[in-house]
């Protein structure tokens, strides 16, 4: 089986690391303690294996195999049923990248099930055997463990989105033009899903901190999940501030590249007036030139003594009318 790390706590402190789950489940039921239990990419036997052994709802059960689900949290008895959407910045793509996280929370136990690399729950684990007064609350300090490293990683996440928008906001003037228009759109593709992925917190976290009737919240754990909260809200302040950003930078970057393409044509416009202009000039003097060349017999022209001076005059003449008539047009 998949199992990453699976140990059994008593008052906050890890005292089994059991090679098996049937000596998990044995350890917990002999010690009265707390099984953690972490899983990555398990198969639906193994889960189905564990959620005997629990008693987890099957509906539960099925949200967890199928996957792709949004960020939520259900109770179901005395279990909770949280699901996490973590996120990381990856640096050499410049990308946002989605993980998967699925969180079983009894009175005596933690499941998690992960699709994906993401969030490191051994940093987590680490955390809070070196915190055993806070271990010692139960599953649920354990949960807010996970949503606050959850919601602590998109930190990086708003610094590289920001990282990029600064580049964005720089080429706006310089390199504006289809491609930029792109990535804008990409970005913007990104936000919404990173904000889909955390804006569901809000009502998870006070939930927590509200416990239910039954399951009252211990009032440190009530501070703790209150600070988590404030650090989601104020990330979605920000990806609300950078989604408008790129919105109005996306606005901008049409406008620009529409006046480039319109400064572009009026350019080419008038090179067309400049040769056209030319051309028109220059068709004069070849005309008359034709039709002196024409070499007929009788041309009454070819016996007059002013008739070359006249000739060249003529198309010297229209030429200069010509270019005056353009130039007061500002052709040339």
């Amino acid at each position: 089986m998949p199992i990453i790390d699976n140990a059994v706590y008593v008052a906050g402190k890890r005292i089994r690391n059991p090679d098996s789950l049937d000596q998990t489940f044995e350890y917990m039921r002999d010690q009265q303690g707390m099984a953690w239990i972490g899983l990555l990419r398990p198969t639906e036997g193994e889960v189905r294996r564990v959620a005997s052994e629990f008693s987890l709802h099957p509906l539960a059960v099925e949200d967890a195999l199928a996957g792709h689900q949004r960020a939520k949290l259900e109770r179901y008895g005395e279990v909770l049923f949280a699901v996490l959407r973590p996120v990381r910045y990856v640096d050499s793509t410049e990308t946002v990248e989605f993980g998967e996280l699925h969180i079983f929370v009894g009175p005596d136990f933690v499941v998690t099930i992960r699709r994906a690399a993401l969030p490191n729950l051994a940093r987590v684990r680490q955390r809070l055997e070196h915190q055993p007064d806070l271990l010692s609350l139960g599953p649920e300090a354990v949960l807010y463990a996970i949503v606050d490293e959850v919601v602590d990683e998109y930190a990086p996440v708003i610094e590289g989105i920001q990282g990029e928008i600064d580049q964005i906001e720089d080429e706006l003037y310089t390199t504006g033009d289809a491609h930029l228009s792109r990535r804008i759109y990409v970005l913007s593709r990104e936000i919404i899903q990173f904000q889909r992925a955390l804006e569901p917190l809000q009502s998870m976290l006070a939930a927590l901190q509200q416990g239910s009737g039954k399951h009252p919240v211990d009032i440190e754990l009530q501070r703790l999940l209150r600070d988590v909260h404030d650090h989601a809200l104020r990330t979605t302040e920000k990806l609300t501030a950078q989604r408008a950003i790129l919105q109005n930078a996306l606005t901008l970057n049409a406008t620009l590249v529409t006046l480039r393409h319109t400064e572009a044509a009026l350019a080419q416009n008038e090179q067309v007036k400049r040769i056209s202009a030319w051309a028109a000039i220059l068709f004069a003097p070849t005309l008359v030139g034709t039709v002196y060349g024409m070499n007929f017999t009788f041309m009454p022209e070819l016996q007059w003594t002013w008739g070359y001076p006249f000739a060249l005059s003529l198309m010297a003449g229209t030429s200069l009318l010509l270019w005056r008539a353009f130039r007061w047009r500002k052709w040339l």
